[in-house]
């Protein structure tokens, strides 16, 4: 039988193994019985073993924006939640593409803390982050709690209307630099990170905006290992 003590586990998943899935007597005549019957279980337990990432899902939101971040944060092994601002109705992006949240935005955050939030940009969708009081409230006390802090295209402008990371560096699309050249160390770079706050341009820096969340919350070789498979020119 394979024992937890076989391979490298985290303390949280070695505990579950030996209380849910090796408590049945080696005689049982049916030993996977525990195992099928804690499998729901399990995967929860090893879900919430991963470092986690809620995306805003807003009206207006530049959909590669929004789906590229997930998509590599998923494949660096970050259990990503993407969270819609008014509840899990399909969401109009600014191409006219639809995207399905999982969850609504009140329900993501109860499921909170998370190690990043992310902030994809497009105007509109910006404005509706700027707007939000919940989204507000969020990355305030992501801020205080000393957690990661992520936003591209527009979307730094919604930090400058919740008063996030104030006085740190930063970048955005050109278009909305103005904004916020008075209140950030503003930078022309495709990715700024500052601390826990990371930024970049628009669309086109995305899969290095991604990977770069993926660097500080996983680690350098795991950014890097996704690279190649996903033909990103770096």
């Amino acid at each position: 039988m394979l024992r937890p003590s076989h391979i490298a586990l985290s303390p949280k998943v070695h505990f579950f193994l030996q209380r849910h899935l090796l408590s049945s007597p080696s005689n049982s005549k049916q030993p996977c019985l525990s195992i099928l019957a804690s499998n729901r279980l399990f995967s929860k337990s090893i879900k919430n073993n991963m470092p986690s990432a809620l995306v805003f899902l807003a009206e207006g939101a530049e959909e590669m924006e929004t789906v590229i971040s997930v998509d590599v944060l998923r494949r660096g092994g970050i259990d990503v939640t993407l969270a819609g601002l008014n509840g899990t109705e399909p969401v109009l992006c600014s191409r006219n593409v639809k995207v399905v949240p999982d969850k609504s935005l009140a329900e993501a955050l109860k499921a909170g803390p998370y190690d990043v939030l992310v902030c994809p940009g497009g105007l509109k969708g910006a404005q509706n982050l700027s707007a939000s009081s919940e989204v507000g409230k969020a990355l305030q006390d992501q801020e205080k709690a000393g957690r990661f802090v992520a936003a591209v295209c527009a979307a730094p402008t919604a930090l400058l209307a919740h008063g996030v990371a104030k006085g740190k560096k930063l970048t955005s699309h050109p278009s909305v630099a103005e904004k916020l050249t008075g209140n950030y160390k503003y930078l022309d770079d495709r990715v700024v990170v500052d601390g826990k706050l990371i930024t970049s341009r628009g669309p086109g820096t995305c899969f290095e905006f991604a990977l770069a969340i993926v660097e500080q919350i996983q680690g350098k070789d795991k950014a890097k290992s996704l690279v190649d498979p996903m033909l990103v020119k770096m």
